[in-house]
C-alpha cells in the first residue's frame, strides 16, 4: 500500500494536481485493507452564495481523476485507475499546493543557521528566495518556514525544562 501510495503521490506532484485521501476502510485488526487516492478537485460542492456574486470559482468540480487499491489476500491489487482530468492543470503553482510543498535540507539548514544567529524568519526567507533566483523557483512557502522553525524550536526543549524553569 506505502508503495501504491508513494507512487501515486509522486505521479501527482510531476502531473501538477493536488491529492488526497478520498475514503478508506480497515479490517477487523485495524489493518487498512482498502484506500482510494483523488484528485483534490474530486467531489461535489454547492455554495449558498450565488455564482455572479463570487470572487473565486469553486473549487470542486467532480473530477474523475483517482486510483483505487485494495488488499485481498495479504496482497495489495490496484482496483481501478482513472487518469482524465476535467479541468486545466495549475502548470506554474502545482509545486505549492499544500500537499506537493517540501522543504529542501539545504533550506531547512539556512533556516536553523539563522535562527540561531537571531536573524528574523522572513528575512531567512527572503535570502533562500534570492538563492533560488525568485519565488518562482520556490517549492515551499514563508508560512511552511515558519512552521518548521517552531517545531525546531519546540524539539529543543528537553524533558524536565520546564519543570527546570519553574
Amino acid at each position: 500500500m506505502e508503495n501504491a501510495k508513494k507512487f501515486y503521490t509522486n505521479y501527482a506532484t510531476t502531473s501538477e494536481f493536488a491529492l488526497r485521501t478520498r475514503s478508506s476502510r480497515k479490517d477487523k485488526d485495524n489493518n487498512v485493507c482498502y484506500l482510494r487516492l483523488v484528485c483534490s478537485r474530486e467531489g461535489k460542492y454547492v455554495s449558498s452564495i450565488k455564482p455572479d456574486v463570487k470572487t473565486l470559482p469553486c473549487q470542486t468540480n467532480e473530477c474523475p481523476a483517482g486510483i483505487s487499491i485494495a488488499r485481498k489476500d495479504n496482497k495489495w491489487f490496484i482496483k481501478s485507475v482513472a487518469l482524465d482530468h476535467n479541468h486545466d492543470l495549475c502548470m506554474n503553482t502545482s509545486k505549492l499546493i499544500p500537499g506537493n510543498r517540501k522543504l529542501s535540507m539545504q533550506a531547512k539548514h539556512t533556516l536553523e543557521v539563522n535562527d540561531d544567529a537571531g536573524v528574523r524568519i522572513n528575512k531567512s526567507f527572503l535570502s533562500i528566495v534570492n538563492d533560488a533566483g525568485g519565488f518562482e523557483n520556490m517549492e515551499f512557502v514563508e508560512q511552511d518556514a515558519r512552521n518548521y522553525i517552531a517545531q525546531h524550536r519546540r524539539s529543543l526543549c528537553k524533558d524536565g525544562d520546564g519543570q527546570a524553569l519553574l
